[in-house]
């Protein structure tokens, strides 16, 4: 799936220290997903991570848009 980046979303990667590549491994093969409860156009994608102990990286993008607009993602 190709998608961008908001600006919201580069700042956050890079203060929390996530590789491009896992957000693309959550987005392209999630181990889980989720609809948001508050904004319908908006969907979570889980994945655990094996180089960050399999934590669970939660990855929010916004699937009505094209291409797919990355909102946020943080571990859980």
């Amino acid at each position: 799936m190709e998608f961008r980046l908001s600006d919201h979303a580069q700042k956050r990667i890079q203060q929390r220290r996530i590789k491009p590549e896992w957000i693309k491994v959550a987005i392209d093969n999630p181990d889980q997903l989720e609809n948001d409860t508050e904004d319908s156009t908006l969907a979570h994608a889980l994945k655990a991570i094996p180089e960050k102990g399999f934590k669970k990286l939660r990855v929010i993008y916004n699937e009505t848009t094209e291409p797919v607009t990355f909102v946020t993602a943080y571990f859980e």
